[in-house]
């Protein structure tokens, strides 16, 4: 199980109130009580690689054309096939459940990272976390399952409805913050500047004390100058009152290989820190979690396996890698 841990928050005014004095992060961070939250397991639905395709221990050849079936890439496959082969023959291994544990083992130890954990951790409030991705990915939908995660944990979120350009995209937002129980910011006209409704999300959070804003952006990729143009805009006007802490790319599993083309679109764009991979229970193709970290470095923080509020799970590689060898 993931090594991820968050914490209720005890407010700066409660502190004050007792007599105590916060002199650093890590005082601040040893007060804290634990959240009895769940961390939810990203093994759930993920479907093997093995469900469609026979699995010739005798044949290795055969596992490179699965895991090309999977989305992995031809670099990354034939660099698995070669671990697995070199692995094998260190242990002694020839069965199809030796081989099978091997490849497990391979797949976790290169997508293992240091660096999932989401940054919520500087002790800056508000914490900021930008969205993005092409229209259709699961954007909203990541926003409201993070935003009820964190409200369970006793984090107050307001939500930024910065996607102006499609009406449907606010209403879609205003549905998920009334499940999770968080704040709605919206535009006030048809259209309006993303830009200023960001801006407005973070000032209401400041004004608030609220602890986390999670800014939903457009997801148009027909022209990167102008989607380079609206996502600097967003940030300058943010960080004019507000660090942002994460900027989240949320890739739909089941684009296969074009999730790697909007991988590398975005990251050149938005400064992206983590991706959320959704659709993971739709899809034999989760080869292309393995393909975006290795092939852009950026860690995958969040997996969505579900419609449900709760079907949302943080990314840890070894059930990650179990699942798809199941």
């Amino acid at each position: 199980m993931s090594s991820i841990f968050f914490w209720r928050k005890k407010r700066e005014e409660e502190k004050q109130a007792s007599g105590s004095k916060v002199s650093d992060q890590t005082t601040a961070n040893a007060e804290l009580t634990a959240a009895t939250l769940p961390i939810r397991s990203s093994k759930k639905g993920i479907r093997s690689l093995f469900a469609i395709s026979k699995f010739d221990p005798d044949d290795l050849q055969t596992l490179e054309e699965i895991l090309l079936q999977a989305d992995f890439g031809l670099s990354a496959s034939e660099k698995i096939v070669a671990a697995v082969k070199t692995e094998a023959k260190l242990q002694g291994a020839s069965t199809e459940s030796d081989l099978r544990k091997i490849l497990a083992q391979v797949i976790e130890s290169q997508l293992s990272s240091d660096k999932r954990e989401l940054n919520l951790s500087s002790g800056k409030l508000p914490y900021v976390f930008l969205v993005v991705g092409v229209n259709g990915a699961g954007k909203t939908t990541t926003i409201g399952k993070l935003a009820n995660w964190l409200g369970e944990g006793s984090w107050s979120v307001v939500l930024g409805a910065a996607d102006t350009f499609r009406a449907a995209a606010v209403n879609q937002l205003a549905t998920w913050a009334e499940r999770a129980g968080a704040k709605l910011v919206g535009p006030k006209s048809d259209g309006q500047d993303p830009a200023s409704v960001a801006f407005e999300a973070v000032e209401t959070a400041i004004s608030e004390d609220s602890d986390i804003v999670i800014i939903d952006t457009a997801g148009r990729l027909q022209n990167k100058s102008d989607l380079m143009d609206e996502l600097s805009k967003i940030r300058r006007v943010i960080e004019k009152r507000a660090e942002i802490s994460e900027v989240l790319l949320v890739i739909d599993a089941t684009t296969g290989q074009n999730g790697l083309s909007q991988a590398k679109a975005f990251a050149e764009v938005a400064q992206v820190t983590g991706i959320v991979l959704t659709k993971l229970d739709g899809t034999a193709k989760g080869g292309i979690a393995f393909a975006i970290q290795s092939e852009l470095g950026i860690p995958i923080k969040l997996v969505g396996v579900g419609e449900g509020i709760n079907d949302f799970a943080f990314f840890d590689a070894k059930e990650f890698a179990s699942g798809l060898v199941a």
